[in-house]
């Protein structure tokens, strides 16, 4: 069982550079820039039919100092049935010089999504009394 999750990617328009890689899996390696890394995620969104989970932004991804492109994933918990979302991310992926390193494009949503679930508590239990030892 997993836990849902909602994500925020950032990808930054200003970072000049390219990434050579799929966006999928089985798919040919293709030059990437960050305008095209933009909208290939959104493309992959829209195929695996999760855009009620997952946003792509433009905005600082961090990394500024070096060629990029950078791309940041802030990782949120899904709001209750008929909750507001809300904005506090409860953990957050940076993939700043590391993009090459990954198999495909959307493994940047794929290892994100969803977390497992915590395993399911158990209560402990109860020990047997301590053994006294035999009288002198």
């Amino acid at each position: 069982m997993t836990m849902p999750r909602r994500l925020v990617i950032t990808v930054c328009f200003r970072e000049a550079g390219v990434v050579v890689l799929p966006v999928e899996r089985g798919e040919r390696p293709r030059r990437l820039n960050a305008r095209a890394i933009y909208g290939a995620l959104n493309a992959v969104i829209a195929r695996a039919g999760v855009g009620d989970r997952v946003w792509v932004r433009e905005a600082c991804a961090g990394g500024c100092s070096g060629t990029g492109p950078n791309v940041s994933v802030a990782i949120h918990s899904m709001p209750a049935p008929g909750a507001r979302a809300d904005q506090v991310a409860v953990g957050w992926k940076t993939y700043v010089y590391s993009l090459p390193t990954l198999d495909c494009l959307a493994q940047v949503i794929e290892d994100n999504l969803d977390e497992p679930s915590a395993p399911p508590r158990t209560r402990p239990v109860p020990s047997a009394p301590p053994r006294r030892p035999p009288a002198c």
